[in-house]
């Protein structure tokens, strides 16, 4: 039987175009531009785990976007382990500041990167950390390594709070059991240094609309004696943080979790250069709220941030005029212990009431989820933790994450299972953003290393 490595080895140039190709289709939920490319992509990898030695793959109808669920079950007395993750992937606006085009996936040598990474849209998020799982179960099935029962459940609304999901995972809990469930839409510290999230924010995502007079103004004729929606948000927005970088939503830290001395000292062991954190971000300082350092501040600390904001003329040229309506979208990152649709309440009823009366507004909730803390003695834990030791030749180190992924909170309530986070991303990975890229390095790690999760959680399970 040959190992995983020697069989990454062997197929990896296959791997990395079969991942490109996969990248090459434009599944972005939130436009509906894109409807037939998400579709397009489902079937994609409802092939790959067909082909990869699922006995069992279905495209599941939903309200939304379909899920891939897959299976291989060898015996029903062993541990089965639920794989997530999703097809879908973020707009890629700006494209202008693309270095190539976002859905024509190159592979380039950069400082981090020096064996190349994939730049493309979904490269590390999700398409890339979801497709080594693939190649990871096509691995232990051609060299019959597989140790125990794997299901799969691959959505395409991940992007967009993940609604058929939820509606999805309540009504298939019998098809959905598991004993632990394996996500990687996650990072790690660097590629000498591994590590596992062991906590995820929450969120509430919500837009906000300010409406003053019933049309545009010439601003000649009516400046300064009007209300000017696009000033007016504006000011509203900077009201919500104050001197310090706190929010000033009442009742917002009610419920924050406050983490100990001890803990903040262990968190603050992780290996962290704020000199290269600014070169890699271009920026001669960091921000955030006063009595925290920047780890803490990404990581276990709530926050509030001005994802978009428009309104009024943006073309090339002039055009004087007050704008009628102006309009933001807003994200609040959460931490333990805050609900999301709380918040959410709780930022609605603050907006409404610093608006002058000058304006009208309207927020609208798009959508949210709850934040997560998996424990670290867990069974699941520990056999990442070897699986990550064997490969890196390093053990993990626990961290936990500013990013978001509202299901994982779902998964517990709905399916009593924890989540293991085995992310194999970088911060400098750019998700979400212009020239998003995966290591090669990174993605074939990751095919490396997961069977042996599978190997260690089953043997720790017996």
């Amino acid at each position: 039987m040959k190992d995983s490595k020697q069989y990454v080895q062997e197929n990896k140039d296959r791997f990395i175009n079969e991942l490109i190709e996969l990248l090459k289709i434009p599944s972005v939920s939130a436009d509906s531009a894109y409807t037939q490319d998400v579709i397009n992509t489902a079937e994609a990898v409802k092939a790959s785990l067909e082909k990869a030695g699922c006995d069992l793959v279905e495209m599941c109808e939903t309200p939304g976007y379909p899920i891939i669920y897959g299976e291989k079950i060898i015996d029903k007395n062993l541990p089965t382990v639920l794989v997530y993750g999703h097809y879908d992937v973020q707009p890629a606006d700006p494209i202008e500041l693309w270095t190539s085009p976002p859905f024509e996936p190159v592979i380039k040598k950069t400082e981090i990167h020096p064996e190349g990474a994939i730049f493309a849209r979904g490269a590390c998020d999700d398409k890339g950390q979801m497709f080594m799982h693939v190649k990871a179960l096509e691995y232990m099935i051609q060299n019959d390594a597989l140790p125990c029962n794997v299901k799969f459940m691959i959505e395409g609304e991940e992007e967009v709070g993940s609604t058929s999901l939820s509606w999805f995972v309540k009504r298939n809990q019998e098809k959905l059991k598991n004993d632990v469930i394996l996500i990687s839409d996650t990072g790690m510290i660097s590629n000498d240094q591994p590590s596992i999230t062991t906590g995820l924010r929450g969120l509430s995502y919500v837009e906000v609309e300010v409406t003053g007079p019933n049309r545009d103004l010439h601003s000649g004729l009516y400046g300064g004696a009007v209300a000017n929606p696009i000033n007016v948000l504006a000011k509203m927005i900077a009201s919500l943080h104050d001197e310090n970088n706190h929010i000033t939503i009442p009742g917002f830290y009610d419920k924050v979790e406050e983490l100990s001395k001890e803990e903040r000292a262990e968190m603050a062991k992780r290996p962290f250069s704020i000199e290269a954190y600014k070169k890699a971000l271009d920026i001669e300082e960091v921000a955030g709220e006063t009595g925290y350092d920047t780890n803490e501040r990404n990581s276990i600390r709530p926050t509030l941030d001005v994802n978009g904001i428009w309104g009024g003329y943006t073309g090339e040229g002039a055009k004087t005029v007050i704008a009628s309506k102006a309009y933001a979208k807003i994200s609040m990152r959460l931490v333990p212990n805050q609900d999301w649709e709380e918040i959410t309440e709780l930022f609605k009823k603050h907006f409404e009431s610093i608006a002058p009366k000058s304006v009208k507004v309207v927020v609208k909730p798009h959508h949210g989820g709850q934040g997560y803390v998996t424990p670290t003695d867990s069974i699941g834990y520990q056999a990442a933790s070897k699986a990550y030791t064997d490969t890196f030749g390093k053990t993990p180190i626990p961290v936990r994450s500013g990013g978001s992924i509202p299901i994982v909170a779902l998964f517990e309530e709905e399916l009593n299972s924890k989540s293991i986070m085995m992310g194999f991303g970088l911060d400098s990975d750019a998700i979400h953003s212009p020239n998003e890229h995966f290591g090669v390095f990174n993605y074939l790690k990751g095919i490396e290393t997961i069977p042996l999760f599978y190997k260690y959680f089953t043997e720790l399970s017996k």
